[in-house]
């Protein structure tokens, strides 16, 4: 299936240079080019494309605009191109699936492809199985609620990818003891090993099962099962203690998330 794309530049040099970047990808269709904001705009509420590669600074509308101006319909994948480092974090708060720097570098090109394949394919299959509900819901109610409880334990990853020191490394998931934030990085902590991977804490979250993952930070997500012992610290906070001896801090706002697995 096709991945129908976008791309916005107010340089046509850009646009021609990812073009060009993007013709090894076979199943990506570029349909529209623009050259502003306002132009995008139009053409993704026109088009519905599936992925918009995005300039964030442009004259008039940015790439922000962009985003903001099309969230009262469905919107596409965005994946964010600049020159600033420093906008960053604002295209993870935007939800991006990925930013890149120009000039754009063809491995970290053809990285944030495959994830866009692996959102797509998550946001089709969502789809598809909400019409199966809808169906059931019609001709047998019933066989829903053994679906609920089937989707629940199936939902969420088993093993992870992670691309690392050029490696690619098969985590289990189970394995892994707490995650921690580093700038636009994760860093996942097995005990005896550690491996940074280049996603949003929030995209990862939605990847691991709740009843095993937390957040106890801002910045730290925490395996409950690895936890052997809840150390209380002063104002409020405490420490947890993983099978590895590591402690990882719990600040005030998450301690209530904790308490209901950790006794």
């Amino acid at each position: 299936m096709t991945i129908r794309t976008i791309l916005v530049d107010d340089e046509k040099l850009a646009i021609q240079g990812l073009q060009l970047r993007l013709e090894p990808h076979q199943d990506i269709e570029v349909i529209e080019t623009c050259a502003n904001g306002r132009e995008a705009i139009r053409a993704i509420k026109t088009l519905k494309p599936d992925l918009v590669f995005l300039d964030i600074q442009m004259p008039g509308f940015d790439g922000f605009s962009v985003v903001k101006g099309v969230m009262e319909i469905d919107p596409p994948l965005f994946v964010f191109v600049t020159a600033y480092q420093e906008h960053a974090i604002r295209a993870f708060e935007a939800n991006a699936v990925n930013y890149l720097m120009k000039p754009v570098d063809e491995d970290k090109l053809a990285d944030t492809i495959e994830r866009v394949r692996q959102r797509l394919a998550e946001k089709r299959s969502s789809e598809e199985a909400e019409k199966l509900k809808d169906v059931l819901a019609e001709v047998s109610p019933e066989s829903l609620e053994d679906m609920g409880e089937e989707e629940s334990a199936s939902r969420y990853e088993k093993m992870i990818n992670v691309k690392d020191r050029g490696q690619i490394f098969r985590v289990d998931v189970d394995t892994i003891e707490h995650i921690e934030a580093a700038g636009d990085y994760m860093c996942i902590y097995t005990g005896d090993n550690s491996l940074i991977l280049r996603e949003t804490m929030k995209d990862l979250e939605r990847r691991l099962d709740p009843k095993n993952f937390q957040r106890v930070h801002r910045s730290t997500i925490v395996n409950l099962d690895q936890v052997r012992q809840v150390k209380p610290h002063t104002n409020g906070e405490c420490f947890l203690v993983l099978d590895s001896g590591a402690e990882v801090k719990v600040s005030r706002s998450y301690r209530d998330v904790v308490a209901r697995f950790v006794h």
